[in-house]
């Protein structure tokens, strides 16, 4: 029975967007696989691991049955990346297999049945609904996911909080050592919700979002998330646990500022870096008159300097990080210039800005160098 007829670049396209989340390592073998399902001529692909799930959709359905069945995910990728982009695809289902042809290519994949594939059941009623543009949540995502913790024993802070109020959408992340936050304004929300969304969600839909007006709806429900865009559905578990109070960790009373460019910046650290050793990734900050030194040392006993002009008219200061930690948030925002505010105490953190964005900011711990 011929399931699908369409272009290589047709099929590819569904096929990218969910397969992202599907594990290299599983416990259950159907998590390896795609659920295909077709409803006359729509073709719905799912990818689920459990936690996540994405689903999307084309228009490419070969008759009016309705037919469901799995494969494994990454194989047909492969497969559909390897063939020449020339003429038609046709997935069809012959004796529990899918064949995949294409010109005088054929491929016979196994299957599994498709009652088996596990779908996350969804909440009969959805708490929060809201639509923001899918370029003021990739922007969120962007300027706070590279604060979210790896594999922290305090699970909550592998993920990133979502605050939904009457006007703002905020979005933070921390691992201890810094802390991100953004938000942007939004309208439908009543009454205050906070959730944890998974690293791997937040990491998944920034590769999905694009940088277009086109509403995101959101829906938050008992322990899961939605967010629907395009064809795209993609539906999560929360992260249950008590977040951080990143009110407290965001200073309000450093009265000593000064702006320096933020291309400079990053070219100086990233030169610096270069000797650090990884296991130590310190850089030294010293301020003075109308100056940034930035200097890095090693085991060998060699050394780093580089020196940056500002407007800095307060006592010297001499501070350590990690200047990875700095490196991230240059990376990602995309600024002229970027806003330091700094305390006259060496282990205090350093609060970095945007002159132009009032809802961004980047708190970072010294380090001892």
């Amino acid at each position: 029975m011929q399931l699908v007829q369409a272009t290589r670049d047709a099929l590819l396209k569904p096929l990218t967007t969910v397969v992202g989340i599907v594990e290299r390592r599983h416990t259950l073998p159907i998590l390896a696989n795609l659920l295909i399902r077709k409803e006359g001529r729509h073709v719905y692909f799912v990818a689920t691991d459990l936690e996540v799930q994405i689903t999307t959709q084309a228009e490419f359905g070969v008759g009016d049955e309705q037919v469901a069945t799995t494969v494994a995910a990454r194989k047909l990728l492969d497969i559909l990346r390897a063939l020449p982009d020339v003429g038609n695809v046709t997935l069809s289902l012959t004796d529990g297999k899918l064949i995949v042809q294409s010109g005088r290519s054929r491929f016979a994949l196994q299957t599994l049945e498709a009652n088996d594939f596990p779908t996350l059941a969804q909440p009969e009623q959805w708490q929060v609904s809201l639509g923001v543009a899918q370029k003021n949540l990739k922007h969120l995502f962007a300027t706070v996911h590279f604060a979210m913790a790896q594999q922290d024993i305090r699970y909550y802070l592998n993920g990133m909080l979502f605050v939904f109020e009457s006007e703002l959408l905020r979005t933070v992340a921390t691992d201890g050592h810094r802390l991100a936050h953004n938000a942007t304004v939004i309208e439908g929300v009543e009454s205050r919700h906070d959730v944890i969304v998974p690293r791997k969600t937040v990491l998944e839909m920034q590769r999905l979002l694009g940088e277009v007006d086109d509403q995101v709806l959101i829906d938050v429900g008992s322990g899961q998330i939605r967010f629907r865009f395009g064809q795209v559905e993609l539906i999560s578990k929360l992260v249950e646990g008590k977040f951080p109070d990143f009110a407290r960790v965001i200073p309000t009373s450093y009265s000593r500022h000064f702006l320096i460019n933020r291309e400079a910046l990053q070219g100086s650290l990233q030169r610096a870096a270069i000797l650090t050793t990884d296991k130590l990734r310190g850089v030294r900050i010293q301020l003075g008159d109308h100056h940034l030194r930035i200097s890095a040392s090693n085991a060998e006993q060699e050394e780093a300097n580089e020196e940056l002009e500002i407007d800095y008219e307060f006592e010297p200061l001499d501070v350590g990080f990690n200047v990875s930690y700095l490196l991230d948030v240059l990376a990602n925002i995309r600024n002229e210039a970027v806003q330091w505010s700094v305390q006259p105490d060496s282990n205090a953190s350093v609060l970095i800005t945007l002159p132009d964005d009032e809802h961004f900011k980047y708190v970072v711990m010294p380090m001892r160098i």
